[in-house]
């Protein structure tokens, strides 16, 4: 069996390598102590986290990506609040690469840090996790000043899971900023509960497109989504496409036989994604009251949608003949 580190240096050779007067060749040191694999390789790229090239700096950042634990997070936890963007956020990529709930425990105090920056990578950090004592600092971060850090907060609620937060989350999805609203909406589909339901049904009329599109999404995912076929339909007619699209991805999810006509409208909208989902989701409804839209589906000028539409009435008859 070949040894781990064959294809690599010794690492006390590579140790040597970091010492180098030319950055360039500390970086490819950094480099290969990150592609080694070793756990022991973080106690080498520690120190630079002080090197006077920005370069070698960044370099360790991305190295550490390539590895997990408390050991990798608190050196990637120094590199965030470095002074070049180009470190801190490379830092901030490796951090939320982090999977060892243990980590948490470096990421925990970074949420009260001045930088909002940092608030928000280690939220983001912490999303992945799964910790359930990042839940309050989580929810605290929701009355933070900045869009960017109410997001990352969201994220890490919406993954906990947790009913108690859904009043929280419900709440945000009235914020002033269009993508804080969009992802509480989101982070609401694993909630059971009405007022979540109900909070997405009413981003269905979001000022936002974006929002709008995102709580048709979530609607089928949640278990309760059925219960908002009818506001659903009616933004079959949205002024954005992109919300149609996905209102009637759900809707054909869901199997909503009420919604064929409004879906078959789309048919003959200009924009050919449209069309094809829409013939995919009488497809997935098959029911027989689809079936003289999808003949003349048939033949549409886009060949996707003439395939979705053969599809589509495949599945109505296979239904029948059962």
């Amino acid at each position: 069996m070949p040894e781990l580190f064959e294809a690599y240096e010794d690492l006390d050779d590579l140790a040597e390598r970091l010492k180098a007067a030319d950055p360039g060749a500390r970086r490819v040191a950094v480099i290969e102590l990150g592609n080694s694999g070793d756990p022991a390789a973080i106690s080498y790229l520690a120190p630079l986290v002080s090197d006077a090239d920005a370069g070698v700096r960044q370099q360790v950042a991305l190295a550490l990506g390539e590895f997990d634990g408390p050991a990798a997070a608190q050196v990637l936890a120094e590199l965030l609040v470095d002074p070049d963007e180009a470190v801190s956020s490379a830092a901030g990529d490796s951090m939320a690469e982090l999977k060892d709930p243990a980590s948490a425990d470096i990421l925990l105090p970074l949420v009260d840090n001045p930088s909002s920056s940092v608030r928000a990578a280690a939220l983001r950090a912490l999303k992945e996790l799964r910790r359930r004592d990042a839940l309050k600092p989580a929810l605290d971060s929701l009355r933070d000043g900045e869009p960017a850090v109410r997001v990352q907060a969201i994220g890490v609620i919406g993954f906990l899971k947790i009913e108690e937060a859904v009043p929280a989350l419900t709440a945000a999805t009235a914020d002033p900023d269009t993508q804080v609203r969009r992802a509480a909406v989101s982070s609401l589909a694993f909630s059971n509960l009405k007022p979540a339901t109900d909070s997405v049904v009413r981003a269905l009329r979001d000022r936002d497109w974006v929002v709008r599109e995102t709580a048709a999404e979530t609607l089928g995912a949640m278990k309760n989504g059925l219960q908002a076929a009818a506001a659903l339909s009616a933004v079959l007619s949205d002024e954005f496409w992109q919300v149609r699209l996905k209102a009637t991805r759900t809707l054909g999810r869901l199997k909503v036989r009420e919604a064929i006509t409004d879906i078959a409208a789309n048919l003959t909208h200009e924009q050919a994604n449209l069309r094809k989902e829409a013939a995919a989701a009488l497809g997935e409804i098959a029911d027989s009251a689809a079936m003289p839209y999808l003949e003349r589906a048939q033949n549409d000028s886009d060949p996707e949608v003439r395939r979705n539409a053969r599809w589509a009435i495949q599945q109505i008859l296979l239904k029948t003949s059962r």
